[in-house]
């Protein structure tokens, strides 16, 4: 239990028998049982609890992001539908065909004092 041997543990009834006397010393041994098996159940009790509010705290934690997941599903649905209720919209240009659209328009743009000399 504590790492106490048989020859610590002689060593320690020979000095309680010495300290309490021969009468008291079952009464002693009896309360000292007592109360130890209390602690004992104290401690199962306390640790049961820590393992209930953990178990609790686990299945709390596993419910959430199933629930978040289903209100970001919502939220995509509503935006769609907003999309669709506002009209059609230009499709999105890929970065290739913004740089070709922005490079046509500097050509046009250039003049005389904008080209080069060689």
């Amino acid at each position: 239990m504590f790492g106490i041997g048989l020859p610590e543990l002689i060593i320690i009834l020979i000095v309680a028998l010495l300290v309490v006397g021969p009468a008291k010393l079952p009464e002693v041994a009896r309360s000292v049982g007592k109360t130890l098996g209390e602690f004992r159940r104290m401690a199962d009790d306390v640790k049961e609890t820590i393992e209930q509010e953990m178990a609790k705290e686990d299945e709390e934690k596993k419910e959430e992001p199933s629930g978040e997941k289903e209100e970001q599903k919502e939220e995509q649905k509503e935006e769609q539908k907003a999309a669709e209720a506002a009209g059609p919209e230009e499709p999105k240009k890929t970065g290739e065909e913004e740089e070709k659209q922005a490079g046509e328009v500097r050509k046009e743009g250039a003049g005389p004092d904008d080209q080069k000399t060689v």
